[in-house]
């Protein structure tokens, strides 16, 4: 399952896996009070459509909304909908032991629901709170495109993984959660950081408290996410039983059960926010924005250095023995671990006629011997215009999704990094961070748990991909997330998809092959 894996080519329970489908047809913490009714089900029916283009009849069990802590703050989004496949193509399984795909749905740190959700894959973002409010920032890749590069707002990348898990003969459980818009009647925040990495632990909890009522094997729960929500996947597999969120998880009512899980899938995940600016334009400072204009160089030669400083600080091995990560160095270890592999894996799986095609139109690559080489200044001309100004997410102006994710109380947004407060140009804010924030940036970031504190309760299974045109984020964030962990030994299973923007999933069915592999699946148990 390396590089150039290709979509398809596995089957799981003989399914070859695609992502094409149609349809048919309060009070404590005690797990007492939130014990799944496991009778309280509809029978639904769905047809899921292979990578061959057969379709497969999927009879599954479905639960509507369950509000998955004691608690709430607001049920609309601290609930969830469970999916367990009954029969596949005539024949009855049991999904007791299968494997739990836990997908969330958030996209931009907005709030996500499952309140009105009628069948899998039926999460989404929503506004929260009747919209926006007025002068809120835009979402940080809150309209995701997905494997086919259609833009939605439910789920992204992930959209298609429930379907190939419902059809593979695994359980699916998708969470909502609490997002940054979200404010009550005194124009109070109640979505801000950490509030939806705390909902996603206790839906988390609310499953293993459940233990032999819900369905799915609840020690093998697997997430995953984009963007957002590709961040907060990778929070919960880093963060796993974490005590800093006992306090958050104990006021919410959350069930006395463990919220770690087993394997982490992360798209294009948008994380390690207090270091971000610096990634981003070491990656793309040279890069010009849409309309041709050029970012405020002085901006991004500051955090360019910033991001040098901090990397040097990681101390991070590169994967297959390149040795440490600098920013020196780091365009040469994209190269040739992600990038040239992505272009070689692409162009070899194209016909001769469509590959020299490509290459006529791609000088830039250089083809021998079923290779592809190219350097680094040609990628970055290759891939274009950047996606954000500079800082592209502690804006001077407080207008990125990022400030509004670190609002609190009725503060719109606020600063989360010391430059960016220095440099405020609102006039609304004070010129240092809050005292509040630094605590806040440790909850949502998977590196202080992979890092700075190492989390023996971590998953020990990383699924992590990014699109090489996705310029929403640093191609730095991913590769430090995978260094990381595979430098604690765990499996890390990370590539970057040829000429694919922000939210791509162009190899699901290696994914669900991969949860079969990891988990020790062998398939669904037929009755």
């Amino acid at each position: 399952m390396g590089i150039g894996a290709t979509a398809g080519v596995a089957a799981v329970g003989g399914i070859a896996l695609n992502a094409n489908a149609s349809s048919e047809g309060g009070g404590s913490s005690s797990s007492d009070n939130l014990a799944f009714d496991k009778d309280a089900y509809t029978k639904l029916t769905k047809t899921v459509t292979d990578t061959e283009g057969t379709e497969h009849a999927v009879t599954y069990h479905f639960w509507k909304a369950i509000t998955y802590v004691a608690n709430p703050v607001d049920e609309t989004y601290q609930s969830l909908i469970v999916s367990a496949p009954v029969e596949i193509d005539g024949e009855t399984v049991d999904p007791t032991n299968a494997p739990i795909l836990f997908a969330n749905s958030v996209g931009g740190y907005m709030p996500s629901s499952v309140a009105d959700a009628t069948e899998v894959g039926g999460g989404g973002m929503s506004t929260g709170g009747g919209g926006a409010p007025s002068g809120a920032p835009t979402a940080s890749g809150s309209a995701l495109p997905n494997a086919n590069g259609n833009t939605n707002a439910t789920g992204g990348a992930t959209s298609s993984n429930q379907l190939l898990a419902l059809a593979a003969g695994y359980v699916v459980v998708e969470p909502g959660a609490r997002g940054r818009t979200l404010k009550n009647a005194d124009g109070e925040y109640y979505g801000t950081a950490p509030a939806v990495i705390v909902d996603l632990k206790a839906a988390v909890r609310y499953i293993r408290s459940n233990k032999g009522r819900i369905p799915g094997n609840v020690d093998r729960i697997v997430s995953a996410g984009t963007s957002a929500g590709g961040a907060v996947s990778a929070l919960l597999g880093a963060s796993g039983d974490s005590k800093l969120y006992d306090s958050y998880l104990q006021e919410l009512g959350a069930a006395d059960a463990s919220d770690a899980i087993f394997a982490t899938g992360a798209w294009c995940p948008i994380t390690d926010l207090e270091h971000a600016d610096g990634a981003y334009e070491w990656n793309w400072g040279a890069n010009a924005l849409s309309t041709g204009k050029q970012v405020d160089q002085t901006v991004s030669k500051a955090l360019q250095s910033q991001f040098a400083e901090y990397q040097a600080g990681l101390r991070l091995r590169g994967l297959n023995g390149f040795g440490t990560l600098t920013a020196r160095n780091y365009d040469e270890y994209l190269l040739k671990q992600y990038m040239e592999p992505s272009a070689t894996s692409y162009l070899a799986a194209l016909s001769d006629s469509a590959r020299e095609t490509y290459l006529a139109a791609n000088t830039f690559i250089t083809w021998s011997g079923g290779r592809a080489t190219f350097t680094w200044a040609d990628f970055l001309t290759h891939v274009g215009a950047r996606k954000k100004d500079a800082p592209a997410f502690d804006a001077f102006d407080l207008s990125a999704g990022e400030n509004n994710e670190f609002g609190a109380g009725t503060t719109l947004s606020r600063h989360f990094t010391a430059y960016g407060a220095k440099n405020d140009t609102t006039g609304l804010s004070s010129k240092r961070v809050a005292s509040d924030i630094p605590a806040k940036l440790d909850l949502m970031n998977p590196m202080y748990h992979l890092v700075e504190k190492v989390n023996g309760k971590r998953s020990k299974h990383w699924w992590i991909r990014l699109g090489t045109k996705d310029s929403d984020t640093s191609h730095t964030v991913s590769a430090n997330l995978a260094a990381a962990a595979k430098g604690l030994g765990d499996d890390v299973n990370h590539l970057y998809y040829w000429d694919q923007g922000h939210g791509a999933n162009t190899d699901p069915g290696d994914f669900i092959t991969w949860i079969a592999k990891v988990t020790g699946y062998k398939g669904p148990k037929k009755k």
